[in-house]
Order: structure tokens, then C-alpha cells, then sequence
């Protein structure tokens, strides 16, 4: 089933300019309108939301924008520069999102996310990381995702705030109470549906479609059609010149799995060659198959590091043809590196000299690229004597910087996200426990060692200042090893309530 996000830039032409302006930009709450020619006249062509809530509207004729806000701000617009904005910013979700993105002019971006939403851990991360993204680059942004990129297009306009996820086979029911006006069809057909008594999707959708293809004409009926699936409208991906790219058009279409893998071999080597030209390694790949039903089917892979190894590109894409279906025939494949770097040769050291390190960097690549390069990670320590602190990700082939974990006190190999309640029976207050429950089972302690007292970071915050845990190892009956931690220290309020916490569990 196709996965399609729409996204959604309300103040583009705004947005795109501030950043643009840098420092020079007027400040966010100053009522600011774009100013463009319609003909003879002068008219806002963009608004910003201070404006729009003092009563200014897009097409409204600037003379008329003056008398009701004499001191708005006045800037030119510039479709010129907002489109090849859109064009930058539709690269830029196309290296880290999915292989085909491709600008929905004027305000927004068409992504095809089939298959490629599990790498940013589900439809809903995604989107919500998508809008976070921009939203901190100063764009304002709205996403949904729908089955087709005509609900897509309809619920980000109306319906997301700021995502909405429309579940497979539910288009109909969740775009029906939207407006007209996310049909995407012209001014006029709108207005003349409003006369009709036309007021949302719905209402179209649950009449007779050849009395309205007759009066507005067959683009409605198609843009209807698109909406519910009936009709396939594939996105034409963008693609930047600049870009190492090889392709292969076939004289008859071909289908067979192995007939895919040995064409994948040709174009790997011929992008491999494009590639030294350039003295870059791919970091990411997309192969597209372009089908004779005029619809796209994509593989993306992505590797640690930059590679220009040949049997390694091919095998990472060849463990993804199966996720294809070629349909009635692929008629063009496109092999791009949609992301390379610059690649240094080293020389292998000898043995005699040096020894050998283990290259892992093969095994990365193909955990990565199914189940996520973000799933994929290792632990490095940070300078902090807090336990949750001191620990953090880092990319799997990331360079160790010689960092360790201070102290003599060990540490437990697995560290739960939040410190868990346990009920503890304990001599005294500063004594290890006898017994403890934690998840409704109860454990008797044979062995324990501790206290480990340790203190708040008062430096980062105040109520941290007379904060105290101490921290016990203990072992069960059955030989598991836990870390356990009491707060407070029975003497100042501040430090802790007393209770008993497990924080982790050793190998």
C-alpha cells in the first residue's frame, strides 16, 4: 500500500525571507505583508500571522491593506526565490527522508514514504521529527500522511495540527468533512461548487459524477478519482544535476528478480566510476524502477561511511529487490547517490608492522539498512557522576575518543530508562536490603556491597543542590545481580523521600 506525506508551509514566502534577511529580518510580531503585481495593481500576495490577525488577507489590494493597518510592513515578494527554496528544501528531505520528494508549489512538498517510514521509527515520529525540524530552522510547517497524495495533500491544509496520520483504507471517511478547497482544483470550480451548495469533500463525493464532470469540466472528476486511489498520480521526483546519477532504459520491460539484480550490478559499477571521477564515496543510494503503468517503486540504502566498493553497494541493494514489485514491467531504472562524501584511500599497513583491525563497517551497513540506522548505535560515557547522565549514543563507527567511566565502582551493563520502585525490607535506613519486590516478584539477598553515596549536580539544578542517592549491588538467590539505590539521607528533607529505586542489572 503507498504511503504519501504531504507537508504543508503556511508562511513560506515569510519564512523562506526572514532566513534569508538573517540579523536584518524585522522581528516575528511586526505585521508584515509580501507585495506582488496583479496587472496594474499592487496586492499582498503573503501575510504574517500578526497581520493576518489584524484582519489582512492574501489578494487583498495593498491601498485597501493600508487603510485598515496604516503602519503595516512592506516588503516585495519574490516567487522567483521562494520556488528555488522549495527546490533546495525538497533536496534536502530527499538526502533524509525518502527517495521521492518532489516540490508541491507554491507553499508545500509531495514525499512518497512507502517503506521508508520504519527508518525514522514509524509514521508518526517522522512527521512530528519533520515539523520539529523546520519549526526550529524558523518554518512553520504542517504535515499529514494519507494513502494517496490527494487526502495527503487535503489533510495537511485542514486537518493536521501539525501531523495527522490518515490509517490505510480510511481515506474516504476522514476527508469527506474537509473543504472543497483541498480538492486542488482551480478558483472558479470552487466558487461555482459553493453556489451549487457545496461545502466539503463529502458532498462531492456523494452525488453523481457526470452532471459535475459536464459543468466544471473532466478535472475535478479526475482530481476526485486521484483523492480515493481509483486513479494512480505518481510524484515526478526531483532530481539536482549536481548529483553522481546513472541510468538504464530497456527496449522491453523487464520483471524477473534475477533480470533486476543483474542490471543493479551494471549500474553500480557505472556509478562507482562517476563516482572516482569525483574522488566521493555514497553514503546514500537510491535506486527507482519506473514502471510502464507509469508509477514508481524505490530502494534506498545508506552506509556508515563513505563506500566506493562495488560488491558492497550491490549486495545492499540486492537484499531490497525483493521488496520490489515490478508490476506489468520496469522500463527505466535511475541509480543516484543521493549523498556522498569525500572519500580518502588509505594503504593497508603490513601486518608485521601494525596489527590488523577488524573492518565491521560491512555488518553495520546491512543491520542499518533493515532495521534503521537510528536502532543502530553504541554507548559512550560522559563526564558526570549522575548514572543517567553519563552515558550517551553515538553512531556505531563513531571515532573513540579514549573517554572512560571514572571511579572504582562498577557499573551495571544494562541501565533502565527511569529508576523503577521497588518494596525493600531493610535493617536500617543505611543497611542493603534483605528482600526486595520489583514487577511483583519477590527476591531475597544473599550478597550485597555498598553504599555508593552520590551526590546532585547542584550546578545544573537547584533542587539538586541536597539531593543524595546511595547505591547498592545486590545478588538474589538465583545469582542476578542488581543495582538498587535509596534517596534521601534521613536527615534533610531535600535530599529524598526515603524510597527504594532499581536503576540496573549487571551481566
Amino acid at each position: 500500500m503507498p504511503r504519501v506525506v504531504s507537508l504543508f508551509l503556511p508562511g513560506w514566502p515569510i519564512d523562506r525571507l526572514r532566513r534569508s534577511l538573517g540579523a536584518l529580518a524585522p522581528p516575528p510580531d511586526d505585521r508584515l505583508v509580501l507585495v506582488g503585481r496583479e496587472g496594474s495593481r499592487r496586492i499582498v500576495t503573503a501575510v504574517s500571522r500578526p497581520a493576518e490577525q489584524a484582519g489582512l488577507r492574501v489578494g487583498m489590494p495593498l491601498t485597501k491593506a493600508h487603510a485598515l493597518l496604516p503602519d503595516v510592513l512592506t516588503m516585495p515578494a519574490d516567487p522567483v526565490a521562494d520556488a528555488a527554496a522549495l527546490n533546495r528544501l525538497a533536496l534536502w528531505a530527499l538526502q533524509h527522508y525518502a527517495p521521492i520528494v518532489a516540490p508541491d508549489p507554491p507553499d508545500g512538498l509531495v514525499i512518497d514514504t512507502t517503506g521508508a517510514d520504519h527508518l525514522h521509527g514509524g509514521e508518526e515520529r517522522m512527521l512530528t521529527g519533520l515539523v520539529n525540524r523546520l519549526g526550529a530552522s524558523g518554518i512553520f510547517a504542517r504535515a499529514a500522511v494519507a494513502d494517496t497524495w490527494g487526502a495527503a495533500h487535503a489533510a495537511a491544509r485542514f486537518c493536521a495540527d501539525p501531523v495527522c496520520i490518515i490509517a490505510p483504507g480510511t481515506t474516504s471517511d476522514r476527508v469527506a468533512p474537509l473543504p472543497i478547497l483541498g480538492l486542488r482544483i482551480p478558483p472558479d470550480i470552487v466558487t461555482g461548487l459553493h453556489v451549487l451548495g457545496f461545502a466539503t469533500i463529502g458532498d462531492v463525493l456523494a452525488v453523481p459524477r457526470a452532471p459535475l464532470v459536464l459543468r466544471f469540466g473532466p478535472l475535478l472528476g479526475r482530481r476526485l478519482d486521484q483523492l480515493q486511489g481509483i486513479l494512480s498520480e505518481p510524484v515526478d521526483p526531483l532530481r539536482d544535476p549536481e548529483l553522481a546519477s546513472v541510468r538504464k532504459v530497456f527496449g522491453e520491460p523487464i520483471g524477473a528478480p534475477e533480470t533486476i539484480a543483474r542490471y543493479t550490478t551494471a549500474l553500480v559499477h557505472d556509478l562507482c566510476l562517476a563516482l572516482e571521477k569525483r574522488g566521493l564515496g555514497a553514503r546514500r543510494l537510491d535506486l527507482l524502477f519506473h514502471r510502464v503503468d507509469n508509477s514508481l517503486q524505490a530502494i534506498r540504502v545508506g552506509t556508515a561511511q563513505p563506500v566506493r566498493d562495488e560488491k558492497r553497494l550491490t549486495r545492499l541493494l540486492s537484499d531490497r529487490i525483493e521488496t520490489i514489485d515490478p508490476g506489468f514491467g520496469i522500463e527505466i531504472m535511475d541509480l543516484t547517490a543521493t549523498l556522498a562524501e569525500p572519500l580518502l584511500l588509505q594503504q593497508a599497513v603490513s601486518s608485521l608492522i601494525e596489527e590488523e583491525q577488524a573492518d565491521i563497517a560491512g555488518l553495520v551497513d546491512v543491520i542499518a539498512n533493515r532495521i534503521g540506522a537510528r536502532r543502530l548505535y553504541r554507548m559512550a560515557p560522559v563526564e558526570s557522576d549522575v548514572p543517567e547522565r553519563s552515558v550517551h549514543r553515538v553512531a556505531p563507527l563513531a571515532p573513540d575518543d579514549g573517554a572512560t567511566w571514572q571511579g572504582r565502582w562498577p557499573r551495571p551493563a544494562r541501565l533502565l530508562a527511569r529508576p523503577e520502585p521497588i518494596e525493600v525490607m531493610a535493617l536500617l535506613p543505611d543497611h542493603p536490603p534483605g528482600a526486595f519486590t520489583w514487577r511483583g516478584v519477590r527476591r531475597l539477598v544473599k550478597r550485597a556491597d555498598g553504599p555508593e553515596r552520590i551526590f546532585g549536580e547542584w550546578w545544573k539544578r537547584d533542587a539538586e543542590l541536597a539531593a543524595v542517592r546511595d547505591y547498592f549491588q545486590v545478588e538474589d538467590a538465583s545469582g542476578e545481580r542488581f543495582w538498587l539505590f535509596r534517596s534521601g539521607n534521613e536527615q534533610q528533607a531535600a535530599s529524598g523521600a526515603g524510597r527504594w529505586f532499581l536503576h540496573g542489572i549487571f551481566a
